[in-house]
């Protein structure tokens, strides 16, 4: 087979699809691998590397997925990409259908085979592919957090630690998932107080056995949030449907309850975000505020730290990469039911029962 790694060109994405380790190992089975030249230079791998571990250079995106059998990528397909994409084509990537229309409809239209990674789901209900980049996230959210809740840029001046004589300050994390565990974590070994909500009580459970006593657990309704927002520094939205969108645990109308400088760092973003007022932003441009409140929604924030994301992601996706490759896509998702469930879009319809959902269509095609 010929798998295809295009350069990511979405705003600030220096992530790459494979690391040379896992060209390696899909050169070992004797497929061949199209890179983009410099696709890796941002996550620290540079075509030299690709070239030494077996894979091929190409010049431009076109080429590469005009000769591929399967594109392995980070990010969904953007606008630019979409006239790339060829009919019977395999997409193996991030593809967060249920916050893009337009993606969907454009995906449908190039009757392509499209496998999410967020969506490939094991035995035990977790995802395998999007835990790492869930725990890069639910860590970096406490770092951004952390740095707009100073001053210069509209927070509340507030250092999350505290100081001898001054109380730390306080994180609410909605989620007790990867995200929040990770966030929780990086937030209590700060110093700062963390409260984690969640329907789950068997999560609140683990969190209550695993997290130092500064961290507590609340049952998570809107009664709890709207009494914590009013007293918390930092707010992260951990929350996750799995392929479908976020449901909206903060409204427009709660901002006003909350302090002014009060930050909000909504990772469920890449599925429409669980704050009301989220959208998207950039690495180039973070922020925004309303109400007096700090909004940071980006949605790709693993892209800010390339090398540990890239490395991180190849870790896991290669073994299914291996199969898709070795056994074809139709046999390897009979074969694999973990990687059955990331079957989205299938030549023209829609697969994932969530997605259609998401958009109230009545039927799987458009």
């Amino acid at each position: 087979m010929i798998i295809g790694i295009p350069k990511e060109i979405k705003n600030n994405e220096s992530r790459v699809g494979m690391t040379p380790a896992g060209v390696f190992e899909l050169t070992k089975y004797g497929h061949n691998v199209l890179i983009q030249s410099t696709a890796g230079d941002g996550s620290g791998f540079f075509d030299a590397d690709y070239l030494h571990a077996g894979a091929t250079i190409v010049n431009t995106i076109e080429e590469v997925y005009a000769a591929s059998d399967m594109i392995v990528k980070v990010k969904e397909p953007i606008a630019r990409e979409y006239g790339l994409i060829q009919k019977d084509q395999v997409v193996f990537t991030y593809f967060h259908f249920a916050s893009s229309e337009p993606l969907t409809k454009a995906m449908i239209e190039s009757k392509s085979v499209c496998i999410a990674y967020e969506t490939v789901e094991d035995d035990e209900g977790t995802l395998p592919l999007l835990t790492p980049m869930s725990e890069v996230a639910g860590r970096m959210a406490i770092q951004q957090g952390a740095k707009y809740l100073e001053k210069p840029v509209k927070g509340r001046g507030v250092l999350l630690g505290g100081v001898p004589g001054v109380q730390p300050g306080k994180v609410l994390v909605l989620g007790a998932g990867v995200v929040g565990i990770q966030a929780a974590k990086m937030a209590a070994g700060l110093g700062a107080h963390v409260t984690i909500m969640d329907i789950n009580m068997k999560r609140l459970r683990y969190v209550n056995d695993v997290m130092p006593p500064h961290v507590v657990t609340e049952f998570s309704n809107e009664y709890n949030i709207r009494k914590h927002i009013k007293t918390h520094d930092l707010i992260i939205g951990g929350v996750l449907l799995k392929g479908a969108k976020a449901p909206n645990l903060i409204t427009r109308e709660m901002l006003k309850e909350m302090r002014p400088g009060t930050v909000i760092v909504d990772v469920a973003v890449d599925q429409g975000g669980c704050v009301e007022t989220t959208k998207p932003t950039t690495h180039e441009d973070p922020v925004y505020i309303i109400d007096d409140v700090v909004h940071y929604s980006v949605a790709n924030m693993p892209g800010a730290v390339p090398y540990t994301s890239t490395v991180a992601l190849t870790n896991v996706t290669l073994p299914y990469v291996v199969k898709l490759a070795n056994q074809g896509w139709e046999k390897a998702t009979v074969n694999d039911a973990t990687l059955h469930k990331g079957l989205n879009i299938v030549k023209g319809e829609v697969v994932y029962k969530e997605i259609i959902e998401a958009f109230g269509w009545e039927s799987a095609e458009v």
